[in-house]
């Protein structure tokens, strides 16, 4: 049962054939990346493009943290090989701390809130 959505921000380069390369890597990730995902406690992720700018939702159950998920990738060295990849296509937005890739974005409106 989904509890928590979180919704982040990234840039790839900007470089036709780069975000061509990136796409690609995404039709099909490589299963080991799918399963810490799903381990983590995340039910649903879906990542969406614009030009160069990415937006990734996650919908995760109780047992998600993000302390968690960082430990499990930290020790996890597909993870480590799979993110030091991305890195070649991913630039951090401005604002972004050092080594900082995706940015959690701000939740600043609900329809089911204001209605």
């Amino acid at each position: 049962m989904v509890t928590q959505k979180y919704c982040f921000a990234l840039d790839l380069i900007d470089d036709p054939g780069l975000i061509a390369e990136y796409k690609k890597y995404h039709e099909k990730i490589w299963p080991e990346i799918t399963e810490s995902i799903v381990n983590s406690g995340i039910e649903n992720l879906d990542i969406y493009c614009a030009g160069n700018r990415m937006f990734m939702i996650i919908e995760a159950n109780e047992t998600f943290t993000f302390e968690r998920k960082g430990e499990m990738d930290a020790n996890n060295p597909v993870v480590q090989k799979w993110e030091e990849l991305m890195w070649k296509y991913q630039k951090a937005l401005p604002g972004a701390k050092q080594g900082e890739k995706w940015m959690l974005m701000e939740k600043i409106f609900d329809l089911h809130k204001n209605k």
